[in-house]
């Protein structure tokens, strides 16, 4: 048996700490779960089972992919470090993932959607506002992932490197989704991407998507060029701001002429801003996310 499968050796403890680890994350989650319907002031239950609203499904499960992106960072970094300082370490940077997570996406609601009231969206049953609402918590989730990993250590230093992590997060979405509406606008007789939005517009929901998923894994490429400094705050977050929008801004310009390559003699921009073509803002989804994973796989090799 030995010489048809090797195992990497591991120790005997490891199931214990992932025992703790897993509990402590579906704890989380039931949390997550419950704070939705505190925030949103509905019930979650009479939401997904009475009105069978898909938009609140699809924005939960957003949040709840979010933390589990967060959690993935946290899982396993105490080991060694006996039970009890593990369960706790879980159990503080989840919460913190959870407070990062509904700070991104209240910053989010607030600054970079701010034209819209997502939640009366969601509460309407928009798919599209829901669409882009859970892109938005992957995609902050998968920044704040990569600050984690980056952040060596669980002092304070960390937490105050994870923290100021948010500002990075916001900038990015909030640089990405202003330029997505400036060429919606330049395209469509000045109309709004956000009104557009609110008016159930499916493709446009699902091309941005891709963008912001797409620009959060190319911006989370910064941790491998950037080196830790525990105690310089100021360079680290401006490390991190300027790299990360570079790949940004890389990432657009890389998606747009990709697009014209790969989606030759197809209008795109008309497919999907006029003929609402899912099929053609798929692609757009699929090209912006498989663009910022070739950046990231040749940042991190």
């Amino acid at each position: 048996m030995e010489q048809l499968v090797k195992f990497v050796p591991f120790s005997s403890d490891l199931l214990i700490y992932l025992a703790i680890d897993l509990s402590i994350a579906v704890l989380l989650l039931l949390a997550i779960r419950s704070f939705s319907g505190v925030f949103s002031k509905v019930s979650v239950r009479n939401e997904l089972g009475e009105k069978d609203n898909f938009a609140f499904g699809i924005s939960m499960a957003g949040r709840m992919l979010s933390l589990t992106i967060v959690l993935s960072a946290v899982v396993g970094r105490h080991m060694h470090l006996g039970y009890e300082v593990a369960a706790l370490g879980m159990v503080v940077f989840g919460a913190v993932g959870i407070v990062l997570v509904r700070a991104g996406r209240f910053a989010h609601d607030k600054v970079v959607l701010n034209r819209l009231d997502k939640n009366q969206m969601i509460a309407e049953k928009n798919v599209s506002v829901a669409l882009v609402d859970a892109a938005s918590s992957i995609a902050s989730a998968i920044i704040i992932k990569s600050i984690i990993d980056w952040a060596v250590g669980t002092d304070v230093n960390t937490l105050i490197a994870i923290f100021s992590g948010t500002t990075v997060v916001l900038s990015v979405l909030l640089l990405t989704t202003r330029l997505y509406e400036r060429r919606f606008a330049n395209n469509n007789q000045d109309n709004s991407f956000q009104d557009t939005l609110c008016k159930g517009h499916l493709a446009l929901a699902i091309q941005h998507s891709g963008n912001l998923i797409g620009t959060a894994i190319a911006v989370s490429s910064a941790g491998s060029i950037l080196a830790y400094e525990p105690e310089s705050y100021v360079s680290n977050i401006t490390g991190w701001l300027l790299v990360g929008l570079t790949f940004a801004v890389s990432l657009i310009i890389l998606a747009s002429v990709s697009k014209r390559i790969i989606l030759a003699g197809v209008n795109w921009k008309r497919e999907v801003d006029l003929q609402h073509n899912v099929g053609i803002a798929s692609i757009e989804f699929v090209l912006s996310i498989g663009l910022a994973l070739l950046i990231a796989g040749l940042f991190s090799g």
